[in-house]
């Protein structure tokens, strides 16, 4: 490896200063709907991130072995359509088995991941770094589900945007509109996409990817009670609720609960919110898409489909976009 003085690449920050919303009032505003819900964000403190990283190694956990097989897969094809002089741009900071992937196969000239969470994208874009030393390296703390502004180093290169995971199936559908649509626009006319897609299937395969035998997700579930404890003062009894994962067919999506398993009173910021026994709590959807959805809404936002990549069973997509521009 090169000494980080002789070599040529470079890594350089950039802070976006993102808002940061009032976790309480969002809390509130959530336990004041019906039914009771908490945004899924509020899973990933530290040992919500370790939990979700042992469910992706579960045996029911389809989702990220098939897509790991697919990318590496299809690996050459992906460097053939990405071309050269590119920057990937990754859309969240994850722990890089992915996007390492990508960066082996495409060789781009420049990585720049995006996140939220500062502290924690400057690691993991540290760890990428120094595997790659011909690579340059711009994280960008920002809210990537909005407008952002990209190193001015990487004016001129191709941009390829890269979302696994997924991640994609959080959003609501209107949601999902926005989302490509800001990344059509940050990408620009010939950018790309490559995102990773759940597809639609049996939910005797489906529920049990979200409600595992050995109860890592029912733990993953909980903890974002501790979560909140530890952050804004509530007074959950993560023991006092029931994990449950149940597939609406009608919607396409999975659901996430969290059932009061007695009658009980929780505080948040000093008001009283009352559970009757059995009442959920609801803490995630997962969309699900067969290839012909999710390809008709991302031509509706400025994207061309240039190829549907998926396993053998049809279990999982990622998707090769490329954005036309401003017609």
């Amino acid at each position: 490896m090169s000494d980080a003085h002789s070599r040529i690449a470079t890594f350089e920050a950039f802070d976006r200063k993102p808002s940061l919303p009032d976790v309480l009032t969002e809390v509130a505003a959530g336990l004041g709907e019906a039914p009771k819900s908490i945004p899924p964000k509020y899973f990933y403190d530290r040992a919500g991130s370790e939990l979700f990283e042992a469910i992706t190694r579960l045996p029911e956990y389809y989702l990220t072995r098939t897509e790991i097989g697919i990318l590496t897969e299809n690996r050459t094809l992906i460097a053939d359509c990405i071309g050269r002089d590119t920057c990937l741009v990754e859309y969240g900071s994850g722990d890089s088995r992915k996007v390492r992937i990508l960066l082996e196969a495409c060789s781009p000239q420049a990585y720049v991941p995006v996140d939220i969470s500062r502290d924690y994208l400057i690691d993991s874009a540290k760890l990428v770094f120094d595997g790659f030393p011909a690579l340059s390296v711009y994280p960008v703390c920002a809210d990537y589900t909005a407008q952002f502004e990209l190193p001015s180093a990487v004016a001129g290169l191709r941009r390829v945007a890269f979302f696994p995971g997924s991640s994609i199936g959080n959003f609501e559908p209107e949601a999902v509109v926005r989302f490509l649509s800001t990344v059509a626009s940050t990408v620009g006319s010939g950018g790309m996409l490559i995102i990773g897609v759940d597809a639609k299937k049996d939910e005797r395969l489906l529920v049990p990817a979200y409600n595992d035998a050995a109860g890592v997700t029912a733990q993953f579930n909980k903890n974002l009670l501790r979560h909140l404890n530890a952050t804004v003062g509530t007074d959950f009894d993560p023991d006092g609720f029931e994990h449950r994962a149940v597939y609406n067919a009608a919607a396409g999506r999975i659901e996430m609960y969290l059932d009061a398993r007695r009658d009980q009173t929780v505080h948040v910021n000093g008001d009283a919110v009352a559970f009757r026994k059995g009442e959920p709590l609801h803490t995630e959807n997962s969309y699900k898409y067969m290839p012909d959805e999710f390809i008709e809404t991302a031509d509706q936002c400025g994207f061309d489909c240039v190829e549907t990549l998926q396993d053998a069973d049809r279990h999982f997509m990622v998707l090769l976009l490329e954005a036309r521009g401003a017609d």
